[in-house]
């Protein structure tokens, strides 16, 4: 059921924004999802859309919106830049039960990676996790991590690093746990930005393989539901680990910690979610010394694989990642200015011919070696 109301016109200039309207009530125990659509006529008919979630308050309603893409019927997604190029007005707000979510999904172009981009996390300071000390000369043991991955990692012929979780012992697990339990020991609020940098990475993939195999055998990550909430399955939600006092979740170490404090794209890039479209899960602990060149040597490995970028007769098509964490890359001139910067040169010659995407791609199996 869609239930529409009229709210007052007005132009759009900032990419989050808030709005007050009144509409009806959905079906009981049914909570609503907003639509917020704005229509622009300088877009030759498409749609603007920003979508958001809604709350309720003292009889209106008030809504925040998450993000905006561009709808086209019967065309490939333009991608938001042409959203936030153009001033927009008539906006309507649209009130859609969770019920009909998949129909949006099946009608949207490139949904795979657009509509999931509307709901992937925003980055958000954790300000807790903001303190540190640049005069610390305090170092983090990553060794029990490095002998885990150099044991239990391998590179297949198609350059996807893929991890033996059905050959680990119980001794190597009991050592990945007592891994994970000594840096949530650790005072990480007194070490250097450098060590906390090597501290979160590490910490986010040591948890993501330790969540794997404390519920092996899983086809995906995602069929790991510790979460709760709408739109929030897989273990990525749920507080893993208590450091300094405080639970902490992968997502809050991606989302909270990394990407607001750091303000680097190339994070994405040394971060594993244990799947096969993910960058690869190194070999190695991420270490303090030569970090840039981790950095760079991962952006450039994920930039040159199928995996991050395919060119396709005359479509490109682009790892979901440059559709959920799109902001991240302005600070490279945007996603396809970011790829250029990693792209080998014969890709970059390539991508030279595009300025839009027009699909994305992940996929989600178990990054295992069998």
């Amino acid at each position: 059921m869609v239930r529409t109301a009229p709210i007052a016109t007005r132009p759009v200039t900032t990419r989050t924004f808030e709005v007050r309207f009144s509409v009806q009530e959905t079906p009981k125990g049914i909570p609503p999802i907003g639509i917020f659509a704005l229509d622009a006529s300088s877009l030759g008919g498409h749609k603007c859309v920003r979508v958001g979630f809604s709350r309720k308050e003292a009889g209106a309603e008030s809504g925040l919106v998450l993000d905006e893409f561009v709808f086209m019927p019967g065309a490939r997604n333009a991608g938001p830049a042409l959203c936030r190029s153009t001033p927009m007005h008539a906006l309507t707000f649209l009130r859609i039960s969770p019920l009909l979510l998949p129909m949006l999904f099946l009608a949207a172009p490139a949904a795979g990676g657009v509509l999931d981009g509307l709901f992937a996390p925003k980055p958000q300071l954790w300000a807790r996790w903001s303190a540190h000390d640049a005069r610390s000369g305090k170092r983090v043991d990553h060794g029990a991590w490095d002998r885990f991955l150099s044991a239990y990692v391998s590179t297949g012929r198609d350059g996807v690093a893929l991890v033996a979780y059905g050959r680990v012992s119980g001794k190597e697990k009991k050592a990945l746990d007592d891994y994970v339990a000594e840096l949530a020991d650790l005072p990480i609020s007194g070490y250097s930005r450098s060590e906390q940098l090597a501290y979160w990475v590490n910490l986010y993939n040591a948890l993501t393989v330790k969540t794997v195999l404390d519920h092996y055998p899983v086809k995906s990550i995602r069929d790991i539901d510790l979460s709760s909430g709408p739109f929030s399955g897989g273990p990525w939600k749920r507080k893993l680990v208590q450091i300094e006092g405080q639970g902490v979740s992968l997502d809050d170490i991606e989302h909270r910690i990394l990407r607001p404090i750091w303000k680097d794209p190339r994070i994405h890039y040394v971060l594993n979610c244990a799947s096969i479209g993910c960058p690869n899960l190194q070999a190695l602990a991420f270490s303090v010394q030569g970090s840039q060149r981790l950095l760079d040597k991962a952006a450039r490995a994920y930039v040159n694989s199928r995996r991050g970028v395919q060119v396709v007769g005359a479509r490109l098509i682009l790892s979901s990642i440059y559709a959920w964490f799109e902001p991240d890359f302005a600070v490279d001139g945007g996603v396809l200015a970011h790829l250029k910067r990693y792209a080998a040169p014969a890709l970059k010659g390539r991508l030279d011919g595009f300025d839009a995407v027009d699909d994305y791609i992940y996929d989600w199996r178990l990054n295992e070696a069998r």
